[in-house]
């Protein structure tokens, strides 16, 4: 399971609705089957978090931590392309050899050969097993999903209420939107700051916050949680997407240098009303806790994140101390959304003026 160690990708989730007595037991209807019966038609089915053949699913195995762990495994047999391409070609050849008095093959001969191949080399191939990993926090109801594809996240969560009669809901800017503010995205201005009378007006909240954090981050950086600081920072690689009418190439990707972030392409982009759309985050807190990844400002995803080191020995402990690292980081970047937010729907005006005149007064390398 990518979250035990290292880096990996996230989504994240709410439940809506409260989790069974016999949680582990929901899943014992669509749990994997034996490889034996994967064929060409792919196969989903339920495992442990452990590994893609742990089909053993109860209270315990799928418990770590304190959470949830879950794969939706998918398996399916196929013949690899080149072999495929091979193999029918040697067909082909042979139905000419024996039929000289033909001088190609057909569309549907062709389309004959390659069936009968799949049908007599399918279960030769071992089976191709992938899956979609799930680490459910029960106590908060909180659900990371380890893909950034919206295929797997729709079939994911189909799967999963299929299995539980629980919905999944996508952590996004409007369910922030909807829990704290009582309001929706097309209630919030668009952040505009070219001062361009005809730039476009259409809603990007994901790139507008984004946008927003790196002025904030140069401004102020900080927040705090209870008894903690967070301070966070926006880095290289940066993705800068246009909107409409906004001037210059639709996108503009600033990676390397000595100060990427301070250079004059960052300006540029800016100055003509572009918005951050990808960018490397990190955040650090108070007793010198990192969290850093990519975020996906359209999506609301993180990739390549790693988490605070944990300073336990014990791999259940460490694999705890993720769990808990994880909802941190979640708290942690809601706070920012919301000061955002607020910002934005209380104070516009003026918000606006700052970052019209921080864009002004950037200095570029």
């Amino acid at each position: 399971m990518p979250f035990d160690r290292g880096s990996f990708t996230f989504t994240m989730f709410e439940i809506d609705g409260d989790i069974p007595e016999d949680f582990a037991a929901c899943f014992l209807p669509g749990k994997a089957g034996t490889l034996d019966s994967v064929s060409a038609e792919t196969q989903l089915g339920w495992v442990t978090g452990k590994h893609l053949l742990d089909t053993n699913i109860d209270e315990a195995s799928i418990m770590r931590g304190g959470a949830y762990c879950l794969t939706l495994r998918q398996a399916v047999r196929k013949i690899p392309a080149s072999l495929l391409t091979a193999l029918c070609m040697r067909e082909e050849q042979a139905f000419l050899a024996a039929n000289p008095g033909r001088e190609y093959v057909s569309g549907k001969d062709k389309r004959r050969i390659k069936e009968d191949i799949t049908e007599r080399h399918i279960n030769k191939m071992p089976p191709a097993l992938s899956g979609i990993p799930m680490l459910l926090e029960p106590h908060s109801k909180l659900v990371y999903l380890g893909t950034s594809s919206q295929t797997q996240i729709d079939l994911f969560v189909d799967q999963f209420y299929r299995a539980t009669k629980l919905e999944l809901i996508q952590l996004t800017p409007a369910l922030i939107l909807d829990r704290q503010f009582h309001t929706t995205p097309t209630a919030v201005p668009v952040l505009e700051l070219s001062g361009n009378p005809n730039a476009p007006t259409e809603p990007a909240i994901g790139r507008d916050f984004l946008t927003w954090l790196l002025y904030y981050c140069e401004k102020v950086g900080k927040v705090t949680i209870g008894n903690n600081d967070f301070d966070a920072m926006i880095e290289a690689p940066l993705l800068f997407s246009g909107d409409g009418d906004a001037l210059g190439a639709g996108e503009a990707a600033i990676k390397k240098g000595d100060s990427p972030i301070r250079s004059a392409e960052v300006k540029a982009a800016l100055s003509v009303g572009k918005k951050l759309r990808k960018a490397k985050v990190s955040l650090t807190r108070d007793d010198n806790s990192i969290w850093s990844g990519t975020f996906d400002a359209d999506n609301f995803i993180f990739g390549s994140f790693k988490l605070p080191e944990s300073e336990e020995m014990n791999p259940e402990e460490i694999f705890a101390d993720r769990v808990r690292a994880l909802g941190d980081f979640r708290e942690a970047w809601i706070e920012y959304f919301k000061i955002f937010a607020k910002a934005m729907l209380e104070n516009y005006d003026q918000t606006i003026s700052d970052m019209r005149q921080w864009v002004k007064d950037r200095e570029a390398i």
